[in-house]
């Protein structure tokens, strides 16, 4: 069967791998750590990326999804895309959280989101990623979407502000006494 001939090929390529000693010895470098390949990554390499490489994950509500699609292809012309069905509920009691349904399903207290991924490099020979990411931006923030957090982030804090409910975020920055203790959100995710 496949599955016997795969496990046995990785076990002849690393056979001491699932052994114990290994395990208790190198473990902690196996897989890598993103964290760790980033520091490790060389400037000019973080450059090449910054410049010619998209990793962005967008949700938008799915009712906006070939219009999302088209922009994505427009933007980036990457494929396969990552597209992954997402259900935000309404927070209990009605509270506004970081991130709250607009427009829900009937009955359901739900909305309906695609979640679109693009990773990779696009065909075009001039791209410029963060003008492409940017327009992204503004695309997703006038349908209501989200970006993921992890991915390049190029807003301004007010757009940044504008796609997220800040107000429970706030109440409870002021209520702990984070202000100046710790950084916002958008000064952890924001590319500079």
């Amino acid at each position: 069967s496949s599955s016997s001939s795969s496990s046995s090929s990785s076990s002849s390529q690393v056979p001491f791998g699932n052994a114990w000693w290994f395990r208790y010895a190198l473990g902690w470098a196996m897989p890598p750590k993103i964290a760790l390949l980033k520091l490790l990554t060389p400037p000019s390499l973080v450059k090449v990326y910054e410049k010619k490489f998209v990793f962005q994950d967008m949700l938008v509500p799915v009712k906006t999804l070939t219009k999302s699609l088209d922009a994505f292809d427009q933007e980036f012309n990457i494929y396969p895309l990552w597209l992954c069905p997402y259900r935000q509920y309404k927070a209990p009691g009605g509270r506004k959280t970081f991130v709250s349904p607009g427009e829900q399903v009937p009955g359901g207290g739900y909305e309906m989101y695609v979640d679109i991924g693009a990773y990779g490099m696009p065909p075009k020979d001039v791209f410029d990623a963060k003008r492409a990411v940017r327009r992204i931006e503004e695309f997703v923030r006038e349908n209501r979407g989200f970006q993921m957090l992890y991915a390049d982030t190029y807003m301004t804090e007010s757009e940044f502000k504008a796609m997220f409910d800040h107000t429970l975020y706030e109440k409870m920055r002021d209520k702990y006494n984070a202000h100046g203790a710790f950084p916002t959100v958008f000064q952890k995710v924001r590319k500079r």
